[in-house]
């Protein structure tokens, strides 16, 4: 098992079957200690949210996976905080894709002269380059297809992805009285056919979401949920 990969909240290793293990650290994204899933930056470490967002993170793959949508998972070891997942080749150097439900946020700061803070969105999609450096700036559809990150039919497949595993997340939380307000995704090419699959995770720490107007910490939503 080859380390390939060392990110913020996980990291990655090749297996000898040509599957990737990831692991989930309890390393969380923010800025001065305090929790952003916007963030470029490890803001802070809370103990236990590697598995926490693992546990999730199978939750909601394994919802998906039994709708017909394809994902890149295998199978999670929630007691060693680690996902098996197939092999995938991400657009470019990796884009992030955010459906926003309320106006929060960067997408806030961008356009508050325009928005209300909280104001409701209609699963609105947004591509962002994963850049640290630049901040992660926004990408257009065309902007994308004419820099040859992605087609412009597969990006209609990515906003039509995304607004699918959005709304299911979104339908779950409201089950349990949680008001999704927005979250970020991650796509790659998977399989033979490189077809276009969600890649990642689905945690806490990639979302925003809040029951009875109060933000719910990444920890305790996973609680929420999975009572």
């Amino acid at each position: 098992m080859d380390l390939v990969y060392t990110g913020k909240t996980k990291n990655v290793y090749k297996l000898e079957d040509g599957n990737y293990l990831l692991k989930f650290k309890d390393d969380v994204t923010g800025t001065d200690g305090v929790f952003d899933p916007g963030a470029n930056t490890v803001g802070l470490s809370i103990e236990g949210a590697g598995r926490a967002g693992l546990s999730l993170t199978k939750y909601f793959f394994e919802i998906i996976n039994a709708k017909g949508i394809p994902t890149h998972y295998l199978s999670a070891d929630i007691e060693n905080a680690t996902m098996t997942v197939k092999p995938a080749t991400v657009f470019g150097q990796g884009l992030e894709v955010i459906c926003r439900y309320r106006a929060v946020g960067s997408f806030l700061r961008r356009y508050g002269k325009y928005a209300q803070d909280g104001q409701e969105l209609d699963a609105f999609v947004e591509v962002t380059l994963k850049d640290d450096d630049r901040e992660d700036p926004p990408i257009t559809k065309d902007a994308l297809a004419m820099l040859n990150i992605l087609s412009e039919s597969e990006y209609e497949i990515l906003k039509d992805l995304t607004k699918k595993i959005g709304n299911i997340v979104k339908e779950t939380l409201a089950e349990k009285g949680i008001e999704l307000y927005d979250i970020k995704f991650e796509f790659g090419r998977v399989g033979a056919d490189n077809h276009i699959a969600l890649i990642d995770e689905i945690s806490g720490g990639n979302m925003r979401a809040f029951k009875n107007g109060e933000y719910i910490e990444p920890l305790v939503l996973e609680k929420l949920i999975l009572a």
